[in-house]
């Protein structure tokens, strides 16, 4: 090797194992959910399905540098940790009595499992009805889901249910102890028991949909394996539960919500906003799908909000927006579910049915809500509104302000941009004054 080669292989390897890394945290992060479902099913611990888990993408990070990404990434990480728990349960005093419990041999880990005429062969819906189990508090339930299904770092899910981080952080780990404590089952209930924690699942699905479709922070607005995994989960609980209405809402609104994805981004991955999508792009089987099951919903709050998703799902452009049916459709939602999301998510709608003066008042009113503290979307609506209403300097600060408080990277750019855009509005109204005044 020339002298002048040796001084570029260093960097070049250098770079080669940076980018790397960068895919196995992308491939790990989307096969998170499927490795810790997958595993946990062999050594019935969630906690430790986790850490085996993180133990693969270790191993990954240590191996594939030098080996190179294999062709099926994630099936060389659910491999890996699956070999590790079956060393793990080899290791066990009590592994010859786990093998005659469970009915299966080394050789055929992950075996099918005894299925009753209800039951269902989903790993990933073990692994929910499992932490939604009763004997955790909703919060835990819902933070766990996340933090298992979403692949969400703590301070992420503790912005998307607007809790503190500490907080957050304390019930993830009281949650797998108690878990493991009280030797939950890993498998989806039967009977009363399902219908018991169906509300707590229903909400994680919800969660991790909303996660993939808006992502709380990172590079990109969209995680398309979220969306997918709790579309495809709101689909077979629809079908396992064919008798809640609920069910079918919640599949209802996520075929809408999904219909809408390929239209949220541009070319460059930046958000495209509701009004400026292209409808053509929207995905009508989708939209027919969610039409078949909000038939079957109820009136609950999913079904509810699914009946505001088919709203704009039949509008074949913005103007046709039937926004005083949505704005009441809002209010029947405040009704079961008082939340100042929701609310806030009203004054939208009233801004649209009757101007932006009326919806300002409303969300003046949130102002004080220390559910909201921290949460962006509030000065981003307050700056649209204020926009409309020809106030510009004060629009620009909401924006800033609210481009402060995201940790999305294309949100905060989008924010910017309108701050930007006030800010000129603002000066060409100076502009105009001065002109009159001339």
């Amino acid at each position: 090797m020339t002298e002048r080669n040796a001084g570029t292989a260093g960097p070049a390897r250098a770079a080669g194992a940076a980018e790397t890394a960068r895919t196995v945290e992308t491939v790990f992060r989307i096969e998170s959910a499927r490795i810790i479902a997958g595993v946990a099913r062999i050594v019935r611990d969630v906690g430790i399905a986790e850490e085996l888990a993180q133990d693969a993408l270790v191993a990954a990070l240590e191996q594939w540098p030098g080996s190179g990404v294999p062709d099926r990434p994630g099936a060389w990480l659910m491999a890996t940790a699956k070999h590790r728990a079956v060393d793990l349960v080899r290791r066990r005093e009590t592994y010859a009595r786990k093998l005659a419990e469970v009915g299966r041999t080394l050789e055929d880990v992950p075996p099918p499992e005894p299925s009753g005429p209800d039951d269902i062969d989903d790993d990933l819906l073990r692994l929910i009805f499992t932490v939604c189990h009763p004997v955790l508090p909703a919060q835990s339930r819902i933070a766990l889901t996340l933090r298992l299904l979403g692949g969400l770092t703590t301070a992420e899910i503790a912005r998307a249910v607007l809790s503190a981080e500490p907080a957050v952080a304390q019930r993830i780990v009281r949650a797998k102890r108690t878990l493991a404590q009280a030797g939950i089952p890993f498998e989806v209930p039967y009977g009363q028991e399902r219908a018991a924690r169906l509300s707590s699942v229903l909400e994680v699905i919800y969660l991790v949909f909303n996660e993939g479709y808006a992502a709380t922070a990172g590079d990109d607005l969209l995680r398309p394996a979220l969306c997918e995994d709790a579309l495809r989960l709101a689909r077979v609980l629809a079908a396992l539960m064919p008798g809640e209405p609920e069910a079918h809402g919640l599949a209802a609104l996520l075929e809408f919500q999904a219909s809408r994805t390929a239209a949220r981004t541009g070319p460059g991955g930046e958000p495209v906003l509701l009004a400026d999508q292209d409808r053509t792009r929207w995905d009508r089987l989708l939209i027919r799908r969610g039409l078949a099951a909000l038939r079957r919903a109820g009136t609950g709050p999913y079904s509810v909000q699914a009946a505001i998703a088919a709203c704009h799902a039949r509008a074949v452009r913005y103007e046709d927006t039937d926004w005083t049916a949505i704005a009441a459709l809002y209010g029947r939602l405040m009704a079961l579910t008082p939340s100042p999301v929701v609310e806030l998510n009203r004054a939208v709608a009233l801004s649209m049915a009757e101007g932006p003066a009326v919806a300002l008042e409303v969300v003046d009113a949130l102002a004080a809500e220390p559910a909201l503290r921290g949460y962006h979307l509030l000065p981003s609506v307050r700056g649209e509104l204020l926009a409309r209403l020809g106030r510009g300097t004060e629009a620009r600060a909401e924006f800033e302000r609210a481009a402060g408080l995201t940790r999305n990277v294309r949100e905060r750019d989008l924010l910017l941009a309108k701050a930007a855009e006030a800010a000129e509005a603002a000066a060409a109204r100076t502009d105009e004054g001065r002109d009159s005044a001339g």
